[in-house]
């Protein structure tokens, strides 16, 4: 008797699949495996790789999302290859491009947002170190449909940048400009560049005019670790009353006093995240949170004119 011969193998040709099964593919995968991979599989896949469906929304935020931060992310080629990705969604999606989340992009490339993607909703670009306020204005006069905006650590944005969105985005609900810790500058030392951390805003309380005096409609405010005064505050509880979120946690110029007084007015106000005013020494590790010590003897002895 002769032997079974083993079953042959069935031979599959990937790129055979109609255009259709291949976006769908691609749909289920991450955004690493789609960039990483399958883009180069053969032509027919790049080809559904550019399918501007798959980009309406551009979020490289997970990439990013890890306990250590790199200080590639910082040089210029890093922020080279930041720019070359966002050229291309740009140029595939061109107005169905609707969110974007990515850091260390530069001036130019975001321009190139402002003029091709009319109807962008959510921006965020944190850490972004050669963004100014030069893009951010041409964002401002081109998308307006802008609700959601994250300029945090965009140290060469200014107040005016603030007026401009404001003014022209009348949908901008969410705003999030957090600063890094000044209070404790060596967990960015030796990953941000010393001339970088330097450059921190100093002006808290103009930016805190700019967003009350243009931002009324303002829901979710993240301002953690600004220079803003009690004055600064005041203005946002009077200018943006229907605040549901505020994030004024880092900001050392305001006391327990200040905060109570200027959200007393914030009648929809749901939750806000203060100043750790008193922090048991015990919990931190005298070598690394030792500004804590006098940050929270400071206001120890601010409690006696709250």
């Amino acid at each position: 008797m002769k032997a079974e011969t083993e079953p042959k193998e069935l031979e599959s040709d990937w790129g055979e699949l109609t255009r259709e099964l291949l976006i769908n593919i691609l749909s289920r995968l991450s955004v690493e495996d789609r960039w990483r991979g399958t883009m180069l599989v053969c032509k027919s896949w790049f080809s559904a790789f550019k399918e501007p469906s798959l980009h309406s929304v551009f979020d490289l935020d997970p990439q990013f999302d890890s306990p250590l931060e790199s200080s590639r992310w910082w040089n210029s080629e890093f922020e080279a290859k930041i720019d070359s990705m966002l050229q291309s969604v740009v140029q595939w999606t061109q107005s169905s491009l609707t969110q974007i989340r990515i850091r260390h992009c530069s001036d130019r490339y975001l321009a190139l947002v402002a003029l091709r993607c009319p109807n962008i909703e959510v921006l965020s670009i944190r850490s972004c170190p050669r963004v100014t306020d030069d893009s951010m204005s041409k964002i401002a006069l081109s998308c307006k449909k802008l609700r959601e905006l994250d300029i945090s650590y965009c140290y060469e944005i200014t107040h005016e940048s603030l007026v401009l969105i404001g003014r022209n985005c009348p949908n901008l609900k969410v705003l999030k400009r957090n600063l890094m810790n000044w209070l404790d500058p060596s967990q960015h030392q030796g990953i941000v560049p010393n001339e970088y951390l330097n450059a921190c805003p100093q002006d808290g309380d103009d930016e805190a005019v700019a967003i009350a005096n243009s931002m009324p409609t303002l829901e979710h405010l993240e301002i953690r670790f600004s220079k803003l005064s009690a004055k600064g505050l005041n203005s946002i509880s009077q200018g943006c009353p229907s605040l549901e979120f505020l994030d004024v946690s880092g900001c050392a110029n305001l006391t327990s006093r200040d905060i109570a007084n200027a959200s007393s007015s914030l009648v929809h106000l749901k939750e806000i995240k203060k100043p750790n005013f008193y922090i048991p020494r015990s919990v931190f590790h005298t070598e690394r949170y030792g500004h804590w010590s006098l940050y929270d003897e400071r206001f120890q002895t601010d409690i006696f004119r709250i």
